[in-house]
């Protein structure tokens, strides 16, 4: 069955307040914020509404008739341990906020408070609810053939996704390396009409220039020296379904004809063969280097580009999907527990919170890599800080200065990822989308 992909729920708040003038301003100042808000003027009524709905957040008035704020705050934390309760009241003290956060209360706001003083309220209140749930082991939910997150821009692609699946047009997907370009590939194809036909990854940079026809098109018995037996290529494996090219930037010029001859026939050519072979092959191509500067340079056919890039599919990096590390993490954390026979290992706020703050040169890659080494070198249930790597437990903030030059940066850009590496100068390559040499000479360099 195919995944479905849905929009991201809204956050819904519970308001209870006896009087109906309060209720309705904090109702209006919420779904202003895009919140879903239910509102009631009792406890009784509130108990109905969270038997019933889901909610992530309580807002609850202190002195109501009847059961009063601490009755409310009494039932969510009896029953429901993963909503969070702001405390709210006309009649503000010392004693009513410690004996509030004593018995649960996230936040306690006195009245009269300020619409701007409510909404950071509210956000460091659901702040705080989704770090817990991030951190705590739980059922994942379902993803989208990998692609797992709730930020706007993941949604953004998952749109993106949807709406490229219902056609069999060539698909560019653009993004930095590691930011799971072919997962996104694999989602297309899942999701589209050629699911139930193979789904074929080549990685053009990894296959020797010499290799890449043979593999791409195949070959016919006699062909070249070692040839004993006509063998068909990767594009007749994938007939009927997709063939994703990744790192298409490396392909020679003289291959990048073969490829268009495919894209305007849909015809190949075996190796030591005039007979044209028809394929129907959906291709996706993938770089993360800019094929418009290559085209000026004059090592990417123009017209080649074109027929590639009918779609164009942006793969945002993990800096601007932040709100999606505390899900990776979790994720990979459960996957990696799993798979080396490990109970299911927590993760402190702290720990996430510098996760969260580091840059992740190496998008989700990187973020794998790094889980992957917590999981196995973990002697405690619980991922602390003292178990990250020093170079995240000591790494600058993201406002670092700007007073520093381009060479400063990326000499302390590749030191940070050799250091996350250990040292594998081929793994730092791979996550810096350069080759090994062009990072030997810039080690050389500094």
């Amino acid at each position: 069955m195919k995944s479905q992909i849905s929009p991201i729920e809204k956050q819904c708040i519970l308001v209870v307040d006896d009087a109906p003038g309060t209720i309705e301003v904090i109702r209006r100042n919420l779904e202003s914020k895009g919140y879903k808000v239910y509102t009631v003027t009792n406890v009784e009524d509130a108990v109905g509404i969270l038997d019933s709905e889901r909610v992530d957040l309580v807002v609850t008035d202190y002195k109501m008739p009847v059961a009063d704020g601490f009755d409310m705050l009494r039932h969510v934390r009896e029953n429901f341990k993963d909503i969070e309760v702001v405390m709210i009241t006309g009649f503000p003290s010392l004693e009513g906020a410690v004996r509030a956060v004593k018995n649960g209360a996230e936040e306690y706001l006195p009245k009269p408070f300020t619409d701007e003083e409510l909404f950071i309220t509210v956000g460091r209140a659901l702040e705080k609810s989704r770090k817990r749930k991030m951190a705590a082991p739980r059922q994942m939910p379902a993803d989208h053939y990998g692609l797992i997150g709730e930020s706007n821009a993941l949604r953004m692609v998952l749109n993106a996704v949807a709406k490229a699946a219902r056609t069999s047009a060539s698909i560019l997907l653009c993004g930095e390396s590691g930011t799971g370009k072919e997962i996104v590939a694999r989602a297309v194809h899942y999701n589209s009409k050629r699911a139930a036909a193979p789904f074929v990854p080549i990685n053009c940079g990894a296959i020797p220039e010499n290799l890449l026809e043979s593999e791409l098109f195949g070959y016919v018995r006699g062909a070249f020296t070692g040839a004993s037996e006509t063998r068909a290529g990767f594009f007749q494996t994938a007939d009927k379904g997709t063939i994703f090219l990744d790192e298409i930037s490396e392909a020679s010029l003289a291959m990048q004809v073969k490829l268009l001859r495919v894209l305007q026939d849909g015809e190949i050519l075996m190796l030591g063969s005039n007979r044209p072979v028809t394929v129907d092959v959906r291709i996706m191509t993938a770089t993360n280097k800019d094929l418009e500067s290559l085209i000026k340079k004059g090592i990417f056919r123009e017209d080649l580009y074109y027929r590639l890039n009918v779609v164009t599919l942006n793969i945002p990096p993990l800096r601007e999907r932040e709100d999606d590390i505390f899900l990776l993490v979790r994720h990979f954390i459960d996957k990696f527990s799993k798979e080396f026979g490990k109970p299911t290992l927590g993760i402190s706020e702290k720990a996430l919170q510098i996760l969260e703050d580091y840059h992740w040169p190496g998008n989700v890659r990187e973020v794998e890599n790094i889980v992957q080494r917590l999981v196995v070198m973990a002697e405690r249930e619980l991922i602390d800080v003292s178990d990250l790597p020093s170079l995240m437990r000591f790494s600058a903030p993201k406002g670092a200065s700007l007073n520093r030059s381009l060479a400063e940066v990326e000499a302390e850009h590749i030191q940070r990822v050799l250091a996350s590496v250990k040292g594998n100068k081929s793994q730092a390559a791979r996550i810096l989308g350069i080759d090994r040499k062009t990072l030997r000479d810039k080690l050389n360099k500094l």
